[in-house]
């Protein structure tokens, strides 16, 4: 297949900081519009409901989020792949990728929704909701729950884009879905009064749309891969290489999205307001921590294409250039956060009791804006190299060695506030920084 110059960037030639702000402004673009969905939600309920809304849409999207991105987590090992079947210049084995992939997520896919719409209420216990969000929580988890093939279909869709080093499509994608949610939203939970449930529903009415849409533009797209639907079959060595890299960053997401849900659960405990505030802060951080993000992907598949084509140097300039622009913008989001929290949080609620917690929760997490900056870039590489384990190992005991104790320290201390539980976070990456120091010390003396 002929190659889209305009669409698809070659990351193994020209200028590397050209090549990484044009594939990680449209890849920021995109993670910018799928957290409004979370967002539109929260800020339309927090409209038009009352505080056990917001705690009900703030528990449950997390928890949605949560498998969203263990989803997208496990879909980076066919990014990776892909990236590096087009590095080496093999487009019929991405091809072969890509039709594994998709077996793969159609089976996860209906597991998962069994799953979740059998344990909602269990989930909602677990995360210690307020009795007064409980049943308003379960039934969102319940009907996003029910679209998860929809929320499946578009990441592995936009995992196989970026892949390729198409980030353009993703973003128009995603756009539409945007657009679609907020007029669902506004729609069902303003004008019919349909509270939580309605939200739930426009989200994933939007997913449907966008995947309909993808579905549609992708059959006019000339793509560097051969892919017919006969190679859509499992593929063993295909197999074997998107779960090798996959399952470790999968695992890696699990453990720190379990671990925020954990400290999600201690400020549910904490009461409605702490609880709604933070569900408040949540949804600000979700756009904080966009910036990062865009950046791992960016360095991932940067890194891929170029471990394909033996170009180690290059992969490491890229690694450098996208950390160091990152850390640029997360100057910028800390002062944001640090000093602006409450002026962020009125985007979302009128209650001033909900504004000042979600407020005090910003001010402890916000250094972590600048320091998230260099651990996700070391992950980005890492994964590009195809090395998740590392990747993998510190996502767990971060999680759990430092997160989740520190949080629960912070919670008990005389006179807690969410400041001090934001507090866990910046102090988790630090460990996360350290540990990847070590790893590239030893991965240079090999």
């Amino acid at each position: 297949m002929t190659k889209e110059k305009n669409s698809e960037i070659t990351f193994t030639e020209g200028s590397v900081f050209q090549a990484i702000v044009r594939f990680a402004l449209p890849v920021l673009g995109a993670l910018v519009l799928q957290a409004a969905y979370g967002a539109v939600d929260l800020l339309v309920v927090g409209q038009f409901g009352d505080a056990s809304s917001i705690s009900a849409v703030g528990t449950g999207s997390a928890f949605m989020q949560m498998v969203t991105f263990i989803i997208t987590s496990l879909a980076m090992g066919a990014t990776v792949v892909i990236g590096q079947h087009i590095g080496e210049k093999k487009p019929e084995e991405a091809g072969n990728t890509v039709g594994t992939s998709i077996v793969l997520f159609v089976v996860i896919g209906i597991i998962a929704t069994i799953l979740l719409e059998v344990f909602a209420g269990n989930i909602a216990h677990l995360l210690q909701v307020p009795a007064e969000s409980f049943d308003k929580a379960v039934t969102y988890i319940r009907i996003c729950s029910g679209g998860i093939l929809i929320i499946i279909a578009y990441n592995v869709i936009s995992s196989i884009l970026r892949g390729v080093g198409n980030a353009n499509l993703p973003f128009l994608f995603v756009g539409i879905a945007c657009i679609v949610n907020i007029i669902g939203d506004l729609l069902l939970v303003g004008v019919f009064k349909m509270d939580v449930a309605g939200a739930a529903l426009a989200t994933i009415a939007a997913q449907g749309v966008s995947v309909a849409a993808s579905l549609i533009v992708l059959r006019r797209q000339d793509l560097p891969i051969s892919f017919s639907f006969r190679q859509c079959r499992i593929i063993s060595r295909e197999l074997r290489l998107i779960l090798k890299i996959g399952v470790p960053i999968a695992l890696q997401e699990t453990m720190v999205q379990i671990s925020f849900l954990v400290i999600n659960s201690i400020i549910n405990g904490m009461g409605l307001q702490p609880s709604a505030g933070y569900g408040v802060a949540q949804k600000i951080v979700t756009f904080i921590m966009l910036v990062p993000s865009s950046v791992m992907q960016s360095v991932s598949a940067f890194v891929a294409q170029n471990v394909g084509a033996g170009k180690m140097d290059r992969a490491k300039k890229g690694f450098y250039t996208a950390m160091l622009s990152g850390i640029a913008v997360g100057i910028v989001m800390f002062i944001a956060g640090f000093f602006g929290g409450a002026g962020l949080s009125t985007v979302f609620t009128s209650d001033q009791a909900v504004i000042a917690q979600s407020a005090s929760y910003l001010r402890g997490f916000s250094a972590d804006c600048i320091l998230t900056c260099i651990l996700f870039s070391s992950i980005g590489y890492f994964n590009g190299c195809g090395k998740s384990i590392p990747v993998m190992l510190q996502g767990i005991t971060s999680a759990f060695c430092i997160r989740i104790p520190v949080s629960i320290l912070m919670s008990r201390l005389p006179g807690a506030s969410l400041m001090l539980v934001g507090l866990a976070t910046p102090i988790t990456t630090v460990y996360g920084i350290v540990f990847f120091l070590i790893c590239f010390k030893r991965l240079k003396q090999k």
